[in-house]
């Protein structure tokens, strides 16, 4: 089971949860089970092409991951990190 931080902007999502756990081999596997348990969330990090939206970031522990292959260990914090944008 992973531990997922989730950012303020997306704790709407998770009724306001701002960790959960989910379970999954890659960072894919993790982000599908967190989609299905809050509904919507992943395309707010994830684009139509399987990419991982430019203003977001993910670690998992200090370790940053930029490809939805990367294979995830079991203990741990994944942390979803929303870039501020603004004019």
């Amino acid at each position: 089971m992973m531990r997922v931080h989730i950012p303020t902007a997306l704790r709407s999502y998770t009724g306001q949860n701002g960790e959960v756990d989910v379970d999954g081999a890659t960072l894919a596997d993790a982000l599908t089970a967190l989609d299905h348990r809050y509904p919507g969330i992943r395309f707010r990090i994830i684009t139509e092409q399987d990419k991982i939206r430019p203003h977001i970031r993910i670690f998992v522990n200090e370790e940053p991951l930029h490809d939805l292959t990367a294979p995830l260990h079991q203990t741990g914090t994944l942390y979803i990190i929303c870039a501020l944008s603004g004019g």
